[in-house]
């Protein structure tokens, strides 16, 4: 059987941010059962030019949504950056992953060579929405997703590689 585009896309964001919120919970309770004030892993960073771990969130929650939306020619929900405290880190991953279960597989499948036009700065970047998908939104979800572990980890939190690659 052969994949679908919609196979290779929303189902993929989801199982990422399924596990993005794992590893969130697992920061959580570490901050919990040693006493670090969560705030301090929320605004943790690897690096000082690198995104917050609330950063890394918001990100990996647009380039999800967005990804998903410009392939099946929709528009996406728009969600303020506003996020300071764990519980809100988590109802952004939430509401994300409400929107992408409202797409429907039709409005994704065929439309493999849907043009996508990004504009970035003074750049516009032209895609067909597979190309796009493939060689941009899922590699800079992954890439955020990532990082909000590696965030994670550097700080502390008791998190390894099958926590960010989950049950199979």
């Amino acid at each position: 059987m052969a994949l679908s585009f919609y196979d290779i896309s929303v189902p993929v964001f989801l199982r990422g941010l399924g596990q993005l919120s794992h590893v969130l919970d697992k920061g959580l309770a570490h901050a919990r059962s040693t006493g670090l004030d969560p705030a301090t892993l929320v605004e943790a960073r690897l690096a000082p030019d690198m995104l917050t771990l609330a950063g890394q969130v918001q990100r990996a929650s647009d380039a999800s949504k967005l990804g998903a939306a410009r392939i099946a020619g929709i528009s996406a929900p728009s969600y303020e950056d506003s996020e300071t405290r764990w519980e809100e880190l988590e109802a952004r991953i939430a509401k994300t992953v409400e929107f992408l279960k409202s797409i429907d597989r039709a409005q994704v499948d065929g439309g493999e060579n849907r043009p996508v036009v990004l504009k970035v700065r003074d750049t516009q970047i032209e895609f067909t929405a597979q190309r796009y998908l493939l060689q941009f939104a899922l590699p800079n979800f992954f890439f955020h997703v990532t990082t909000a572990y590696a965030v994670l980890r550097h700080s502390g939190v008791p998190v390894g590689k099958l926590d960010y690659l989950g049950r199979f």
